[in-house]
């Protein structure tokens, strides 16, 4: 990082969680005030040229007071419960309050099952790189119905930092109710230090990580140390701080470093593709002509249908195949945009031919560069 300037002054496009402290009222509904706050301040970076996704938590507090409990529940069945009739609820705060912006929301229900799944998780890229280029903010959280483990209200940072890799986002913003990172708990450790710039992964990060903040957030400072080092994978930068500061995120992206800025280390932004490279097996190949071999070797270009000559194997959409000249040495690999029934049936042909071969296209590319890693 170049000086004591923000993360967030460059980036382009961000990742903003906030957590169940900063958007209820104690655990007893939503807090339409501070919803009101981050869709302001959201639309104030909208105005700035950035994009933005928000994953916020809240549902199932405001589900527990729509239901009439008076606690909230212990029982999966029940929490869930309480997610689903939340979920109307956020959904709605949401939508009334971006609408006074001119910004209209989407809701995005994801679970670490979708983006597990390539195919799924390339829906779920697709969906929001869409979503963006309309002009809409994405709202996302866990699809807590459908969980079949304990619901964790904390697992929404590493929900920040999967979406942050999904979208290739720059920075992802944790805020929550604390400064940022310290060298111990503050509360119990006069002598903590805060830690303003360190690097994402270091293993030192973890130790100084404390337990759960309070009895909203079951996550604590760890699974954002956790969440950092995870999205610094795709090459993105965290912020971890305090949603009580005013008009913390315009500031933040005006170059004011506040909270704790975690940069990823250059050599992780390669780890994706190193991924790719050295740790899936291949679901088949492409044979390619020399002319395509020629522009991934020197123009390092997506590779295009017209350049392939023939498709071995069976493969599903998303998953990775090596890519072979005329004489079978292998050239690249990839995470392949179509299954091997389409990806046959459009070899050789043009980009404007794919619509018309297959009735849709989802992308124009059969391996985005981004996917491709050549040897």
């Amino acid at each position: 990082m170049v000086g004591q300037e923000s993360l967030l002054k460059e980036a382009r496009r961000i990742v903003v969680k906030v957590g169940s402290a900063l958007v209820t009222n104690d655990g007893r509904g939503l807090d339409v005030r501070a919803i009101e706050r981050w869709a302001g301040q959201i639309a104030a970076l909208r105005a700035m040229g950035r994009e933005v996704l928000l994953v916020s938590s809240g549902a199932i507090a405001e589900g527990v007071l729509r239901i009439g409990w008076e606690t909230r529940p212990t029982r999966v069945c029940e929490l869930q419960a309480a997610a689903a009739v939340g979920q109307m609820g956020l959904a709605q705060a949401y939508e009334e309050h971006f609408g006074r912006h001119g910004i209209k929301t989407a809701q995005v229900l994801l679970t670490h099952a979708n983006l597990a799944d390539r195919e799924q998780y390339l829906n779920a890229r697709m969906t929001l790189i869409e979503l963006l280029g309309l002009g809409i903010v994405p709202v996302i959280n866990e699809n807590d119905t459908v969980v079949t483990e304990e619901i964790k209200v904390g697992d929404n940072d590493t929900l920040g930092a999967l979406v942050t890799n999904l979208v290739e986002a720059d920075v992802l913003v944790i805020l929550t109710d604390q400064r940022g990172l310290f060298t111990a708990d503050p509360r119990s450790n006069p002598d903590a230090e805060f830690v303003q710039f360190a690097q994402a992964g270091d293993p030192a990060l973890e130790k100084m990580a404390g337990g759960a903040a309070s009895t909203l957030s079951k996550g604590g400072m760890i699974t954002k140390i956790l969440a950092a080092k995870r999205a610094a994978r795709s090459g993105a930068g965290t912020i971890i701080a305090s949603g009580r500061e005013e008009n913390v995120l315009v500031r933040l992206a005006q170059g004011e470093a506040i909270g704790t800025h975690l940069s990823p280390a250059s050599s992780v932004l390669h780890a994706k593709k190193q991924w790719i490279a050295d740790h899936l097996r291949a679901a088949g190949r492409l044979v390619l002509d020399s002319g395509a071999v020629r522009a991934l070797k020197r123009d390092h270009t997506s590779l295009l249908p017209v350049g392939v000559k023939a498709v071995e194997g069976e493969f599903k959409r998303g998953e990775m195949v090596v890519c072979v000249d005329e004489a079978g040495c292998e050239i690249a690999r990839g995470l392949v945009g179509y299954s091997s029934t389409e990806a046959r049936r459009i070899c050789r042909a043009h980009t404007d031919e794919v619509m018309q071969i297959l009735g849709s296209m989802d992308a124009p590319e059969m391996i985005h560069r981004d996917n491709l890693v050549v040897l």
